[in-house]
């Protein structure tokens, strides 16, 4: 039987993840606050402590510090949490010849220009989330351990607040709203995440040179703007009583945060697709299978 050690269960990913492991083996899932053994990445030495007394097959990390403007003003907690305890995983791995499956994001790129980005663009993080997720990537790259990376972006998930449930609440409450529409990206569900995930954990096992840097997002690009666009439509055709009369596209400036957003997220994923055999699904799909379950259960 595989053993799997899945870190951050309770996270959009990492919730999704329980579900398409167990399909490969047996799973041992936790969080931060796990009292049978240490999941909490503040705690790097408690982190090794739990990958050797398990001494997993498998690691799969769905933990980080993902609070983005957050981590402006505490960068060496993210720091400890997306490079430091990420790479005694990837120490604890190599040590074990253990495959270590990571989560990166679209942040290590500065969103400059207009075409998508491929995994051998240099990076150039605009904020300390991105830097810290980048410095992640290269300890586990420097560490020699058998890996699989999957860089993605606009993750949301049917379980918990995401972008498109705050629109539809917004478009019941106000007649107006503003949209931003200048930064593209392409909307992924933690569902696809988890799937690829598993399907290519069991790819790497049989052919381990296929290990490596991927990028992994739903097909196609939009922006926020276009993307509320589609789910107050939705909202409004299951009967929803939306009074938003006008939804106003504005430019990022008009939301200043802490931390600079990348205005082009798109995320070239023909590598991930050519080597496992993938066509990923265009990023409405996703989407409109997720509003339909809140609509059904909302």
């Amino acid at each position: 039987m595989t053993n799997i050690l899945l870190f951050g269960k309770s996270g959009q990913v990492g919730w999704e993840l329980q579900r398409s492991l167990s399909l490969l083996g047996q799973v041992t899932a936790l969080d931060w606050n796990s009292r049978t053994h240490c999941g909490d990445f503040a705690q790097p030495e408690g982190i090794r402590a739990t990958v050797r007394a398990l001494a997993p097959d498998i690691i799969v990390n769905a933990a980080a510090h993902t609070a983005v403007d957050k981590a402006e003003s505490e960068p060496a907690l993210a720091q400890l949490l997306n490079a430091t305890s990420v790479g005694v995983l990837a120490e604890e791995a190599a040590r074990l010849g253990a495959w270590l499956a990571h989560y990166s994001t679209d942040y290590v790129f500065d969103g400059s220009g207009n075409r998508p980005w491929q995994e051998g663009d240099t990076p150039a993080p605009l904020s300390v989330y991105g830097s810290s997720k980048l410095e992640g990537e290269r300890l586990i790259a420097q560490s020699g351990c058998q890996h699989l990376i999957l860089r993605t972006s606009w993750v949301y998930a049917a379980r918990g607040g995401n972008f498109a449930k705050t629109m539809l609440r917004l478009a019941q409450e106000r007649e107006r709203l503003t949209v931003i529409d200048d930064q593209y990206g392409a909307p992924t569900g933690a569902d696809l995440l988890a799937d690829v995930t598993a399907h290519a954990l069991r790819h790497v096992r049989q052919h381990p040179q296929d290990g490596g840097l991927y990028h992994c997002v739903a097909a196609g690009a939009t922006t926020w703007y276009d993307y509320a666009q589609l789910v107050i439509a939705h909202g409004r055709q299951a009967g929803l009583p939306i009074c938003a009369t006008e939804i106003a596209p504005v430019p990022t400036s008009a939301f200043p945060t802490p931390a600079q957003r990348p205005h082009n997220s798109r995320l070239d994923c023909s590598k991930l697709q050519t080597t496992f055999g993938l066509v990923l699904p265009p990023w409405q799909q996703g989407v409109v299978r997720m509003l339909n379950e809140e609509l059904r259960h909302g």
